[in-house]
């Protein structure tokens, strides 16, 4: 098993204790650090600032995420927590080179969803699907 495979599992894990408590305890904290170092930083830096939107489309139930970045620019970038980001070091860094698991953008949905701290926006199934045609 290679260390990124190993990696992932560990994450899997600690983000299936999260949601199946609703807690994110110091260990839990901790672990995350571990996993993904600065990312993990950065993330909780954009959901301390309500920075992640879930869009939900109705009647559906759909959903993507609208993440804020950290640039001067502020960009808005959409993902899928578990699978995509529309950002940079997504494509660089993940795909790429595989140096990371995911991106920041992506850790901070995932834990804007585990602490309650999304703003969520509900629109049409068809204003979902307009948004997501231009991904």
């Amino acid at each position: 098993m290679s260390a990124t495979s190993a990696s992932t599992l560990v994450a899997e894990s600690v983000w299936r204790d999260i949601k199946s408590t609703g807690l994110v305890s110091c260990a839990r904290v901790y672990s995350l650090h571990l996993l993904f170092g600065k990312n993990f930083e950065r993330a909780t830096r954009i959901v301390d600032q309500r920075g992640v939107k879930r869009i939900s489309g109705e009647p559906s139930g759909r959903s993507v995420f609208q993440v804020v970045g950290e640039s001067r620019k502020k960009e808005e970038y959409f993902c899928f927590p578990e699978h995509y980001c529309a950002c940079y070091s997504f494509f660089y860094d993940v795909v790429n080179k595989g140096e990371q698991l995911c991106c920041k953008h992506q850790l901070a949905a995932r834990l804007a969803v585990s602490v309650g701290a999304c703003v969520d926006v509900k629109v049409s199934d068809e204003q979902l699907a307009l948004l997501l045609s231009k991904l």
